[in-house]
């Protein structure tokens, strides 16, 4: 389960998402979950995941890796679809239970908040899978940079953004070692009652945390044996320009989400 998790792993390639200036990749990131739950209509979900494959296909981005990333959340889709399936309000009454009351809009409502989490677990990965680390941080800090005039440290906020995101499949791997170490000496972790389970997380936890920190204290070495001292003063490689190719981008993006959210207007609303 644990190498399941890809957030934060970048897979390079030659594509046009690839080369797309990381600025309107974030920001596009951020209006695709925006008008992802806005739309409110089936039709626009639809369209939503629609451009989603189009671009995972630009990406050539595969599809195995797409499921490998969904697959840990299947139990949190598993419980939001039966808290909205029992909870969600209706007028014609499908099952009904003692005091539970299921409602076709209940099941209908469930099965779109489930396809949303996806796409928007999809849509997110998208960006870290096409997108550097050391690029994403040029992206953030310079997306937060009129917030340096009221003296907010962006430069290293966006270095600690980047070094959590670029750290979490190292602590996965991590983990997963400590986990196999430790069936290996007998330790029973998958079977048990749920306070034996959640005792034998603690000769789990323990080493990964200081693991963590050990690898914290290396990394504030290496940082300060080449001179880092923070954003001030500081040049860059490689200068972020925002070509034609990415305007054409901003355009295709702003005319598709508008198509997305003119449902809402067109089609009725789920929720």
């Amino acid at each position: 389960m644990l190498r399941d998790i890809t957030i934060g792993q970048h897979f390079p390639g030659d594509s046009v998402v690839h080369h797309c200036d990381p600025r309107l990749k974030l920001v596009a990131t951020i209006a695709y979950v925006v008008v992802l739950y806005c739309c409110g209509t089936a039709v626009g979900v639809a369209l939503s995941i629609l451009l989603l494959g189009v671009l995972y296909r630009i990406a050539k981005v595969p599809l195995r890796l797409i499921l490998k990333s969904l697959k840990p959340i299947v139990p949190i889709i598993l419980f939001t679809g039966v808290i909205n399936i029992f909870f969600y309000p209706g007028e014609t009454p499908l099952v009904e239970w003692g005091w539970l009351t299921i409602y076709p809009e209940g099941i209908t409502f469930a099965i779109l908040m489930a396809v949303r989490i996806l796409a928007l677990i999809a849509g997110t990965s998208l960006l870290t899978y096409t997108t550097s680390p050391t690029v994403l941080t040029d992206a953030i800090e310079s997306l937060l940079r009129p917030l340096s005039k009221l003296h907010v440290p962006v430069h290293e906020f966006a270095i600690i953004m980047t070094i959590a995101l670029r750290f979490i499949p190292t602590l996965v791997d991590e983990t997963e070692k400590i986990m196999n170490a430790q069936k290996a000496r007998g330790a029973q972790l998958d079977t048990g009652k749920l306070s034996e389970r959640l005792k034998a997380l603690v000769p789990i936890l323990i080493p990964l945390f200081i693991s963590a920190f050990r690898r914290a204290d290396e990394l504030a070495m290496a940082m300060e044996c080449r001179c880092y001292r923070g954003g001030a003063g500081r040049t860059r490689l490689k200068v972020l320009k925002f070509g034609r190719t990415d305007v054409l981008c901003a355009v295709f993006c702003a005319v598709t989400f508008g198509i997305i959210l003119a449902t809402r207007w067109v089609f009725p609303v789920i929720g």
